[in-house]
C-alpha cells in the first residue's frame, strides 16, 4: 500500500468526514486539489456573525473609537505580507491606530476574529491586552515572541499571538474583524484559570466588562 505524504495541520478544525475525504485525495498525491476539495466541501459552512467578540453583550456599547490600518481599507483585501506562512505570507501583523480613547480606560482589548470559518464559532486569530497609552501599533507588533511595549498576546484559537489569515484553498472570501475594546476595568483574571497566559481566548472575552467605546475594521482574504 503506498504510504500518505506527511499531513500539516489547517488553522481551524475539521471533522472526520472531511479528514477522510482529504486522505482519499492525498492518495493520489495532490495535496493542494485535496485542499480545494475541502474548501468546496465547506462552501456553505460558516461560523457568522453572531459570536463575534462586537456581538457579546458584555462588549457592547460605548463610544465610537475610530480603528484604521494604513495597510489595507475598511472590507478591503488585506495584503499577502499579512497572511500565513503556510498559504505564502510573512505573518506580520498590520499596522493599526486608533483615536483618543475616553477618559477612564484602564485597558485596550484587542481581538481578531475570522466569522468566515467552517467553525461552530469565530475563529480567533488574536487576542491582545493594551496599556490605554498606547494609541498605534506598527507592522510586527503583535508578534508573540517579540511584542512591542505596551502589548501583553494572550492566547488564540492556535498558539499564541497574532495568527496571519490562511483560509482553507476555495473556501472563498473570509473576512477578518480587528476589533478594539475600551475598558473602564482591566482584566486581571480569568474564572477557572490560574492566570492570563493560560487562559482560553473565549474566557477571557467574557470575562471583559465595562466597555467606553470600541471599533473595528474588516479585512477581506481569499485563498482561491
Amino acid at each position: 500500500m503506498t504510504a500518505l505524504p506527511p499531513v500539516r495541520p489547517l488553522d481551524v478544525p475539521v471533522d472526520s468526514a472531511h479528514v477522510v475525504v482529504v486522505g482519499m485525495v492525498f492518495g493520489a498525491n495532490r495535496r493542494g486539489e485535496a485542499m480545494a476539495v475541502l474548501g468546496k466541501l465547506l462552501k456553505n459552512r460558516r461560523a457568522g456573525n453572531a459570536d463575534l467578540a462586537w456581538n457579546a453583550p458584555n462588549l457592547a456599547g460605548g463610544d465610537e473609537l475610530p480603528l484604521t490600518s494604513p495597510d489595507f481599507a475598511h472590507e478591503a483585501t488585506i495584503p499577502v505580507v499579512h497572511v500565513g506562512k503556510r498559504i505564502g505570507g510573512e505573518e506580520l501583523s498590520p499596522a493599526l491606530s486608533w483615536a483618543t480613547v475616553p477618559e477612564g480606560t484602564a485597558q485596550l482589548l484587542l481581538v481578531i476574529e475570522d466569522p468566515d470559518a467552517p467553525t461552530p464559532k469565530p475563529f480567533i486569530h488574536g487576542v491582545f491586552l493594551v496599556d490605554p497609552s498606547v494609541t498605534s501599533l506598527g507592522r510586527g507588533a503583535l508578534d508573540a515572541k517579540n511584542p512591542v511595549a505596551g502589548v501583553r498576546p494572550l492566547r488564540s484559537g492556535r498558539g499564541r499571538g497574532y495568527l496571519g489569515p490562511a483560509p482553507i484553498k476555495g473556501h472563498g472570501p473570509h473576512r477578518y474583524v480587528f476589533q478594539l475594546f475600551a475598558l473602564a476595568k482591566p482584566i486581571t483574571a480569568v474564572p477557572g484559570s490560574t492566570d492570563l497566559d493560560s487562559a482560553k481566548p473565549r474566557a477571557v472575552l467574557a470575562a471583559a466588562t465595562d466597555v467606553l467605546a470600541r471599533g473595528r475594521i474588516d479585512g477581506i482574504y481569499e485563498n482561491p
